[in-house]
Formats: structure tokens, sequence, C-alpha cells
């Protein structure tokens, strides 16, 4: 693997003079597009310190690809595509149930048990066991999602290529991201947390406490809460106007983690849907 991140390495620094007949980059880079497309590789992962590491040469495979791949135009049964890449197919033998109007592009992993409503899988992302990708959701690439993760009807998970070493959207094991959320450049929701519809979340926006009114973080939701939208006065030069922020309503505890009554009552408490 060493040797293969070396090679990448060096047809990425070639990337402007490569074209679809450079036989040698394409083999190396199709190979690390396979070990995406069945689980091993990822684009980025969690350590063990809770931090989120990217693998930059995985990133740089998939630019590589683009440059790499011609366009072409195929058929499956009544639906035309003109595109670069392949969509994933083999869908049985994954374990993977994709209700029609589901599509996922080769090189993104879907765990056994994800579940595909009509809803979009970029290149590069991973998806967790049991996850549930609701109608109209859609996972950018290279987004990380976890296992028994639910994102429901429109939620749209934001992808991220370049640069190279730019951290995609985490959703950890066990999240729920309400209807018509927004989790966008590398912000990141923490285990089991709830993040109430239409939310938006990205790295320049705040994440409040209610409790105590201070700010715990930008962009990152942790572990263990229920968020929803709000906003916070500001006072300008030109009057007093109100910027969005995430607040934090409830810190879950062990009886509440797993409780759908518990969750629904918490957030109607606050006029809040999922």
């Amino acid at each position: 693997m060493d040797d293969l991140e070396a090679r990448i390495g060096h047809w990425y620094e070639k990337i402007a003079e490569l074209g679809p007949d450079n036989l040698d980059a394409r083999r190396d880079v199709e190979l690390v597009i396979t070990k995406l497309d069945e689980g091993q590789l990822r684009v980025a992962e969690i350590t063990a310190n809770n931090k989120v590491i990217v693998h930059e040469w995985v990133k740089q495979a998939i630019l590589l690809l683009f440059r790499l791949r011609e366009m072409v135009t195929y058929e499956v049964g009544p639906f035309e595509f003109h595109d670069k890449l392949d969509i994933k197919t083999d869908y049985a033998r994954r374990g993977v149930r994709v209700v029609p109007g589901a599509s996922a592009r080769r090189g993104s992993y879907l765990s056994p048990g994800v579940i595909l409503m009509p809803s979009y899988v970029n290149i590069g992302a991973w998806v967790g066991p049991g996850t549930m990708v609701d109608t109209w959701a859609t996972v950018g690439s290279c987004a990380q999602i976890g296992s028994n993760v639910h994102l429901a009807g429109g939620v749209g998970i934001g992808g991220v290529l370049e640069p190279a070493n730019a951290v995609p959207v985490v959703i950890e094991d066990g999240a729920f991201i309400g209807s018509r959320c927004m989790v966008v450049e590398g912000a990141r929701v923490g285990k089991g947390s709830v993040l109430g519809a239409g939310t938006i979340l990205n790295p320049s926006i705040p994440v409040i406490d209610a409790e105590t009114g201070e700010e715990v973080s930008r962009g990152y939701v942790p572990d263990y809460c229920v968020a929803v939208a709000a906003q916070r006065r500001r006072q300008f030069p030109g009057g007093e106007f109100f910027l969005p922020c995430v607040l934090i309503i409830k810190h879950l505890g062990e009886e509440e983690r797993h409780s759908k009554v518990a969750l629904n009552s918490i957030l109607r408490d606050y006029g809040v849907a999922t």
C-alpha cells in the first residue's frame, strides 16, 4: 500500500500532463478506486483521539481519475448517461437495498444493511452499516457517514475534493439528520446526535449551548446532543441583525439516547420537527 501511495503521489505531481492514454497512471488510479468501492480504503476516518484524519493521496487518486477517464455515453434500461465515471452495481452481493431512483457512483462504499431511497451517493463517500439515506438526500463526494445513521428526506451532505487535504463532512454513528438539513464544508455531527429539520451546519456556524449561552464549537455538534437551527442578535454599524447559529437544546442521557418517543417529545417542546 505504501508503494501505491507513492505512485499516486508521483502521478499527481504530473496531473497537468496526464490523459486517458497514460495506461500506467490509469492502472494505479483504478486500483485505488476499486479499493474505495470495496471499502478497503477510506478518504478519511476518526482516530483514537477523536480527530479526523484525511488520506490526501486517496483524494488525489479521485482527482486523477477525472483526468484519466474520457466521457462515455451508456444506457441503463430506459435511461441514458454521459459521464466519465461508472455507477455502482452488484447491490445484492453487497447486501444493500436500493429503491428505484437511487444511484451511487463507483468508488463510494455502501456497507451491508444500507438502504438507499431515491437518493444519490458520490465517489469517495463511505456509508456505514444500517444507515438509511432517505428520499432526495444527497451524500457528497468523500463524506463519511457512520453506522445506523438516518439522513432524512432532502438532507444535503456536502462533498469536497479540492484541496486534497480538506476535511470532508463526518456524520458519526447513530446520528439523526432531520429533513432538509444542510451539513457542508467539513462540518461534523457527533455520535447519537440529532439535528432538527432545516438546520444548516458549516465551519463558520457557531454551535451554542442553550443552558449556558456559551459557544461550544464552530461547525461541530458534540456527541449525544439535540441541536436545532436558531439565530443570535448582532449589532452592526448599519443596525441590529440576526445571524444563524445552531442551538444545543438538550444533552441526551443514557435513557433518552435510543428512545424515539423521548426525542420527539424534546423536539416538540421546542416547536421543532425532524
